[in-house]
């Protein structure tokens, strides 16, 4: 007879049960370094360790800095302390890697950071690292038409490299 045909219900045994039948529970030993110099590498791995994963969570250049002043920038918007904003990030950690950042840079106003952008922008398309979205071909249109002359020749010519 299987045990599918018989009426009887099924057993469960608790896992504790499950490691007595084995005999006995599982070791649990603790592992942890015993003599100092053991438990002096353990300490400067673990800070290794955690200063990796930190490094990990932190986007970009700069670290947690760069993500304030970036914050500041985003929230700075629109006002009349935007570029004040952009020009406290470009002296902390210099321009961003980041096109999106970089596209913040062309609406400060300041024809010096609106430059330095640019200029940053051609990098990137020179490296083939930049797909141009539509809404910076229409910052660029209307750098094109800025009345300082550089920012409008290089705002032209970028968009041409396009």
């Amino acid at each position: 007879m299987s045990r599918d045909d018989d009426d009887r219900p099924r057993e469960r045994l608790s896992w504790r049960e499950v490691d007595r039948r084995r005999g006995g529970a599982r070791p649990t030993e603790d592992r942890r370094p015993q003599s100092a110099e053991a438990l002096a590498r353990a300490s400067a791995a673990a800070k290794v360790y955690t200063k990796q994963l930190d490094a990990m969570f932190i986007k970009g250049k700069g670290g947690a800095e760069a993500e304030r002043l970036a914050l500041a920038m985003r929230d700075a918007r629109g006002t009349p302390e935007f570029s004040i904003a952009c020009r406290a990030y470009k002296d902390a950690l210099g321009l961003p890697e980041e096109t999106g950042q970089l596209a913040l840079f062309l609406d400060s106003g300041d024809p010096e950071l609106v430059l330095a952008a640019l200029g940053a922008l051609r990098a990137v398309h020179a490296g083939g690292k930049l797909q141009p979205s539509s809404g910076l071909r229409t910052q660029l249109r209307l750098l094109a038409q800025d009345a300082n002359d550089s920012v409008a020749e290089d705002a032209e010519a970028l968009l041409a490299a396009f």
